[in-house]
């Protein structure tokens, strides 16, 4: 298997394993506090993280490496969980998928600033047909019921993009499964901590539900899922690969509808269907 396809099969992988993080997210905030569940989340994965470090005797990153770690970590590991947590406050995980939209256009911005790849000028001219898209879905729907819960997402695809580009830089040459790790680990201290603070007095009228939400958020939305997705955007090209995110919504809705009974609007089934249609004649001209 050529390095370019295993790159899309395991970008596939991560962005099955993504879709179904909103909907988690959207189950437990039901009963944790989002701060809570922010800090919780990452504070589990980053545990898990130090024990495969650990287990297959990973040696430490070079000191040049920590600044983009730490970039790491303020992207995905506190940013995007903690802005979405917020946004599901006020919006439901249905109306929040449609944003992911997004998330190709942003993780190919930041694969030009961080990554120094050049998409020839048609990948822009259907990227931003595609973000237009879904701009334009959330002003007709007068930013939903909640404009603070569009805007937090807006900012939670901008921390995302800049994670996944600059992760992917560096998993050319620490690894991919490594990055998302020692990002977590580098954060644990802080994450531990703060659980602990934030931490409920009592767990009493926390449902299953939020528990199972927890438990899919912090091993597979915080690690499993950035192992196949790091190691995609790294063999396939950060732009091009990143397309991939499109299918995204699709999985999303899908599980938002089936799991949790929320209204799918035929609207938003239709932008997502045109965003995908952009996003495919992007990755067409993504090198």
């Amino acid at each position: 298997m050529d390095k370019t396809t295993s790159g899309w099969i395991n970008g596939f992988l991560g962005v099955l394993i993504f879709s179904g993080s909103l909907p988690a997210t959207r189950v437990a905030v039901a009963d944790f506090d989002p701060v809570f569940l922010t800090v919780a989340r990452a504070a589990i994965a980053g545990a898990l993280a130090l024990a495969l470090l650990m287990m297959f005797r990973q040696k430490r990153p070079a000191r040049s490496d920590m600044v983009s770690l730490m970039v790491v970590s303020f992207g995905v590991v506190v940013g995007f969980p903690m802005l979405t947590a917020l946004a599901l406050k006020h919006i439901t995980s249905a109306h929040s998928i449609v944003f992911v939209g997004l998330l190709p256009l942003a993780t190919a911005i930041f694969g030009v600033l961080r990554g120094g790849e050049r998409p020839r000028p048609a990948f822009w001219l259907f990227s931003g047909l595609g973000s237009l898209l879904v701009a334009g879905f959330a002003l007709l729907q007068a930013f939903s019921a909640s404009p603070i819960g569009d805007l937090l997402m807006l900012a939670a695809i901008i921390a995302c993009g800049l994670g996944y580009a600059e992760g992917a830089k560096l998993s050319r040459t620490l690894g991919g499964w490594q990055v998302i790790c020692w990002a977590l680990v580098l954060s644990l201290p802080i994450m531990a901590t703060l659980a602990l603070v934030t931490m409920p007095p009592s767990f009493a009228e926390t449902g299953q539900p939020a528990w199972l939400g927890l438990a899919y958020v912090s091993v597979f939305s915080m690690l499993v899922g950035f192992v196949f997705w790091y190691r995609g955007l790294a063999q396939g090209g950060i732009a091009a690969v990143g397309q991939l995110q499109l299918l995204q919504p699709f999985f999303g809705l899908v599980l938002a509808a089936t799991l949790l009974n929320e209204a799918v609007s035929w609207p938003m089934v239709a932008v997502t269907a045109a965003v995908v249609l952009c996003v495919a004649g992007a990755k067409r001209f993504a090198k």
